[in-house]
């Protein structure tokens, strides 16, 4: 491997020694990252560094061993994400995984769908917090059904309240169901629905 120029950003950088930062890399074609740019300061400045070059590159977050290999560590954006998923697992019922071993196909499900739903922007709903009544995503695992079942919550005015009527609540109720199964979808699951239209789905691994 050619030498990488380091960069001369403080923030990765502490005197002569590179440190955390994005770098530009390549498969060697024996499953290893060849270093072929950075470190960058974060993983926008390492995606536009990507675009001139011929390879094709991707950013990935990590040290330079002095070999000149990577050892990749997770980047502060990804630490902030495992955060607030963990935020929103906790969001599950207390006993949500009663019953299920931690290799159980379905407690990664679950893990899976809340994953899939929070980076779409969709929250879980928080039935036991303070935000009961704001609604959100509805996440239970069904070992009877060999899935789980997802469905929407709308906020209490929707919902309890019913403000707006009747068929106002049932309609948005649908269009909410069905967004969330186009979501989920979309990440390559597979999804039967569960009951009339303004009823929620089953998510299953896709075969």
């Amino acid at each position: 491997m050619g030498p990488v120029a380091l960069r001369s950003s403080s923030e990765i950088r502490v005197g002569n020694q590179a440190c955390l930062g994005w770098w530009l890399v390549v498969d060697d074609g024996q499953g290893r990252d060849r270093l072929v740019d950075g470190p960058f300061a974060d993983r926008s400045e390492a995606a536009w560094a990507a675009v001139v070059h011929t390879e094709e590159v991707r950013p990935v977050h990590g040290v330079r061993r002095p070999d000149g290999s990577l050892h990749r560590r997770p980047s502060p954006q990804e630490l902030a994400w495992l955060g607030h998923l963990g935020d929103q697992l906790d969001r599950l019922p207390a006993d949500w995984d009663a019953g299920l071993t931690d290799e159980d196909p379905l407690a990664t499900l679950v893990v899976e769908v809340t994953a899939a739903l929070t980076e779409a922007g969709l929250p879980l709903w928080d039935a036991a917090g303070d935000g009961a009544a704001l609604g959100g995503a509805c996440v239970t695992a069904e070992p009877g059904l060999d899935g789980v079942v997802v469905g929407w919550r709308q906020h209490d005015r929707m919902s309890v309240e019913q403000v707006h009527g009747l068929v106002a609540d049932i309609s948005v109720q649908a269009v909410m169901n069905r967004a969330v199964a186009d979501v989920l979808w979309l990440r390559g699951l597979d999804v039967t629905p569960l009951g009339e239209e303004a009823g929620g789905h089953v998510v299953r691994y896709a075969e």
